[in-house]
């Protein structure tokens, strides 16, 4: 009877562990057909900024499709947003950038839009860029003009 008991607590402990060694299957990875846009990151922050600082600021992006990505229109959610995109087809495995330049004569701060049109399967796309502008640095008033020097010829 021990051996019986034996023989079954083996069996089973030797069935738990080889079920808990087995690797998971592996799904193979599909690679999707036509263009794909792979961005390091779809929001650009500028941070807290200076009253008239550089405006420009850059999305990356890789079309890891397998087709020509090509960007037919890209506007920005306002008129002090204005975006710059490449013009020509983006071959698969290519790297290209899209150019924003938001107005920093304008304080406080902001949260605006790029929207692009290309031709993935969701042809629109929204990019997002945000900071803050701080105030104009007000001039100093300088000093009243004193008469440091008597001009009537005495001292």
């Amino acid at each position: 009877m021990k051996n019986i008991l034996f023989l079954v607590a083996l069996f089973v402990s030797v069935t738990t562990i080889s079920f808990a060694q087995t690797a998971p299957v592996a799904q193979p990875t599909q690679k999707v057909s036509g263009p794909v846009m792979k961005f390091e990151s779809e929001v650009v922050d500028y941070g807290v900024i200076a009253h008239n600082s550089e405006p420009v600021r850059v999305f990356k992006f890789t079309n890891t499709g397998t087709e020509p990505l090509i960007i037919s229109n890209a506007r920005g959610s306002c008129g002090c947003t204005v975006p710059t995109y490449p013009t020509t087809p983006i071959m698969p495995g290519e790297k290209a950038e899209i150019k924003v330049r938001y107005d920093t004569a304008r304080e406080g701060k902001f949260t605006k839009f790029v929207t692009l049109t290309t031709n993935e399967a969701q042809p629109e796309r929204r990019l997002t860029i945000q900071g803050e502008v701080k105030p104009k640095p007000t001039q100093e008033s300088l000093p009243a003009k004193t008469n440091l020097f008597n001009n009537n010829g005495t001292n």
